[in-house]
């Protein structure tokens, strides 16, 4: 949308838990959050990395423009969740007409591989890119959002897969918040607050053998305040 010489642009912060390879090209141990990024061609900031987005058209809410141009520009067609975060309205954000940003966050399930384009690719949250403009500080608000919603919403549900382990799910935790999580306490903070099913089935048992552990998933496919006043916090 245009007023006068102000465009309104929409970005959107989609991150997927991942196993990212190191220089060797192995993969490492443990996964990792990424954020979706793409590869400016030209200038202004020609090689450096951008979040997903463009242009609102004057015919669309914020909401579609951000499901429309994640399908266009990085062909990811299906988020399992989306939310609107900020808005970013410094005048000199980006060279040019002055330009807002609108922000969203998507989360993709740690399972889904959606097929990029060549100059689309995902990055560990940790260790960001030549970011564009203002793009690295919206990465950053995007995941502290993601941090903060994980306390006392049931968001987690985003990016974990239809079934999971309580270790696959104390993994996702992991690498979302960016510190270790104890599996039987994550399990007991959920279970109070209803968040999770048993399946009744099992994955199978690890190398070591043993009890083939539950299956669960979330109880709620959609997002829900489950305790407003709680906070995940490191160990100490």
């Amino acid at each position: 949308m245009t007023h006068g010489n102000t465009r309104h642009e929409v970005l959107i912060a989609v991150f997927q838990v991942r196993h990212f390879p190191d220089a060797s090209g192995a993969f490492r141990g443990e996964p990792e959050l990424g954020v979706l990024l793409w590869q400016r061609a030209l200038d202004p900031q020609a090689g450096t990395w951008s979040l997903p987005g463009g242009r609102l058209r004057s015919d669309e809410d914020l909401t579609t423009s951000a499901r429309r141009q994640l399908a266009e520009k990085v062909d990811v067609r299906k988020v399992a969740h989306l939310e609107q975060l900020s808005v970013f309205s410094d005048p000199t954000r980006v060279p040019g007409p002055r330009t807002i940003a609108s922000t969203y966050l998507g989360l993709i399930p740690l399972t889904s591989d959606p097929q990029l384009p060549s100059d689309t690719a995902w990055h560990p949250v940790s260790d960001l890119p030549d970011m564009s403009f203002d793009h690295g500080v919206m990465v950053t608000n995007a995941h502290a959002r993601l941090a903060a919603k994980l306390s006392y919403t049931n968001i987690a549900f985003g990016l974990a897969p239809a079934e999971f382990s309580m270790s696959t799910l104390r993994d996702i935790y992991c690498a979302a918040l960016g510190y270790e999580v104890d599996a039987t306490n994550l399990q007991r903070v959920l279970a109070r607050r209803n968040v999770l099913t048993r399946t009744g089935n099992t994955a199978p048992s690890g190398k070591a053998g043993g009890r083939p552990p539950a299956l669960y998933r979330f109880t709620d496919s959609r997002l829900r305040v489950t305790d407003e006043f709680a906070a995940l916090r490191p160990p100490v």
